[in-house]
């Protein structure tokens, strides 16, 4: 996979996750289970791309998934945010009525 920043950093730090290979793989409710490989391979590059940018105070790793889920990009790809406090929960609206 390939790990880069993000041209519009939310916290401090930000960066992007992204698979060479697309394998059919545009976002994470279309995972089966020939993925799993793939999907472990990012989920251990982020902690590895964490480590190297000393985030070991503590991090967080999204996925978008679907439009509801504000995936902008189809393109499976993780957001490995920190280098600051993070707030709970993340940019949430409130439910409608």
């Amino acid at each position: 996979c390939l790990a880069f920043r993000d041209i519009a950093p939310q916290p401090k730090t930000h960066f992007l996750l992204i698979p060479k290979i697309r394998a059919g793989l545009t976002q994470l409710s279309k995972a089966d289970e020939g993925h799993k490989a793939l999907l472990g391979h990012l989920l251990y590059t982020a902690a590895v791309v964490a480590r190297q940018e000393e985030l070991g105070e503590g991090y967080r790793v999204v996925v978008n998934d679907g439009a509801a889920g504000c995936q902008s990009v189809y393109h499976l790809h993780l957001h490995v945010l920190g280098g600051q406090q993070l707030s709970w929960p993340p940019g949430c609206d409130p439910p409608t009525q």
